[in-house]
């Protein structure tokens, strides 16, 4: 079997809160704790959550925007969490980033031809062919040649998340973390967006880390789902097993949210008690006990482990 493309260790990243006089550091946000999952070659693994479940601050944390706290990141078998800048720099012609709002991630003073071709100059691409490099990223994504002489306020929001994108395939990486790349974009250009993923996944043999709170956005484009609470990942399986047969009571209600494209059709809707906990004051035992409608004792005392409770599906709960 190959070996995955991306593998996660029990990666944690908590953020000090300083309070007192004195800033004293005496808590700390627990953004993502004990993560662990893999991403294999040619796939898209999809991350869903609330706000504030730390899928953004995990995607970032593989890019190594962010250092760990604790944890392992391989990146073919490579551990990159704990290289310093020069080298995370040369590695990430191999990964790459699309964000979430496309016109704050462009820089409003640069053309969008130099917006491109500045992966391409830090790692050395010939400048004799930088141009054409430039051209042709721009056709792939469904610009123009001549749009590389314009700035980013001159284009609607799909156009400036489609130069967002050619940026990232500049420097021809292998894995691109998309980290809410429609969700600032209206309907119906979302959907050309994500069909032009899909595209350049084909065609550039792509594997993405695909971060997302629409579950309708994540189904059309995964292979495989993981859904996060918390800083912690509570259910992980491929999307037909996971929209058809969810098991964690929190995938559930995520679920039954997702609206169904026939008006003739209910779904029934699981309404969640209670609020989100603080990340910096998590519950005890199963951070999600506190809303979970079948809670027990047990749930209250022990962390559930993230098992696999038939082929390739893994959840974190006590009643499995």
């Amino acid at each position: 079997m190959e070996a995955p493309l991306v593998e996660v260790k029990n990666l944690k990243k908590y953020f000090p809160k300083k309070s007192g006089l004195f800033g004293r550091k005496n808590s700390f946000v627990k953004a993502v704790d004990d993560v662990s999952f893999t991403i294999n070659k040619g796939e898209t693994l999809g991350l869903v959550g609330e706000s504030g479940c730390g899928k953004s601050t995990t995607g970032r944390m593989l890019m190594r925007l962010l250092d760990p706290t604790e944890g392992e990141i391989l990146f073919e078998g490579e551990e990159i969490s704990s290289l310093n800048d020069n080298q995370i720099r040369d590695m990430r012609k191999e990964f790459q980033m699309v964000f979430q709002d496309p016109y704050a991630s462009l820089n409003p003073r640069m053309k969008v031809g130099d917006i491109i071709s500045e992966p391409l100059i830090i790692h050395g691409y010939p400048k004799e062919k930088r141009e054409e490099r430039v051209n042709k990223l721009l056709e792939v994504v469904g610009l123009s040649a001549y749009h590389a002489d314009r700035y980013p306020h001159e284009f609607s929001g799909g156009q400036r998340q489609r130069i967002g994108i050619a940026r990232a395939l500049a420097v021809n990486p292998k894995l691109i973390i998309a980290d809410e790349p429609v969700s600032a974009l209206d309907v119906s250009i979302q959907s050309q967006i994500l069909n032009l993923l899909k595209d350049i996944q084909d065609e550039f043999q792509l594997t993405y880390l695909f971060i997302a709170h629409d579950l309708s956005v994540v189904e059309h484009i995964s292979d495989r789902v993981g859904v996060m609470y918390l800083g912690k990942i509570v259910e992980l399986a491929d999307k037909e097993t996971l929209y058809q047969n969810p098991l964690h009571p929190y995938t559930k209600a995520l679920i039954s949210a997702v609206p169904i494209p026939n008006p003739r059709l209910r779904r029934e809707r699981i309404i969640l008690k209670g609020d989100i906990p603080s990340p910096s004051n998590p519950p005890s035992g199963c951070t999600f006990h506190t809303r979970c409608p079948f809670a027990s004792d047990v749930c209250k005392k022990e962390i559930p482990k993230l098992r696999e409770i038939t082929s390739g599906h893994l959840v974190s709960c006590h009643l499995y």
